[in-house]
């Protein structure tokens, strides 16, 4: 069953969240993840959003999604969005058809 990692940023060093961003993908890819959406400027539909960037990611399972944010790789380059950001990280789990 896919899982969904949502991802709230509020980005106040773009410089360093680009260190982050250029090694993202290939981490990311390795691990089977999908990038469903990055958003700079969503349209709210009801409330506020206070985020200067929101990630939608799909991964084929939560152990993959697990296996990712986990890794070594991925801790490694994780450091520059942690200086760079602040964030809420969230895992959903998709629904059986």
């Amino acid at each position: 069953m896919p899982v969904y990692l949502v991802a709230q940023l509020n980005i106040h060093d773009r410089k360093a969240y680009a260190e982050y961003g250029s090694a993202f993908m290939d981490i990311f890819n390795a691990f089977g993840g999908k990038l469903l959406s990055v958003e700079e400027a969503p349209e709210v539909i009801e409330g506020r959003w206070a985020y200067t960037r929101t990630v939608l990611l799909e991964f084929p399972s939560e152990a993959q999604a697990h296996a990712w944010y986990g890794s070594a790789d991925y801790q490694a380059i994780a450091k520059h969005r942690r200086s760079a950001s602040t964030a809420n990280l969230v895992l959903i789990r998709g629904r059986d058809a």
